[in-house]
């Protein structure tokens, strides 16, 4: 019974300082800085056809979702399902490590 109390404490103790460290996965970490307006916008199409903004700089990405006017999804079917359409990797004079 000892040993199990000492287990579960050590497990708790464990889990617990995986959450010590957080980032802020808002902000960009300045590799490749510059402002996305400079950087070309590409096409991905969702599972259900609807179209996604997207960029690549090479080292962070950019999503969002392509909405008309009146703020409802734009499901143009400019492409097949899960795939992508456009220069979405223009721009950026980072290579794409992958």
């Amino acid at each position: 019974m000892k040993n199990t109390k000492l287990i579960a404490l050590v497990a708790g103790t464990l889990a617990l300082a995986g959450c010590d460290e957080k980032i802020d996965k808002t902000v960009d970490r300045w590799f490749d800085s510059k402002d996305l307006s400079q950087l070309q916008a590409g096409i991905w199409i969702d599972p259900n056809g609807c179209d996604h903004w997207i960029i690549d700089d090479g080292v962070e990405g950019y999503l969002s979702q392509r909405l008309d006017r009146y703020g409802k999804p734009v499901c143009s079917g400019a492409a097949a399902p899960n795939t992508a359409i456009g220069d979405f990797k223009g721009g950026s004079a980072f290579p794409d490590p992958i």
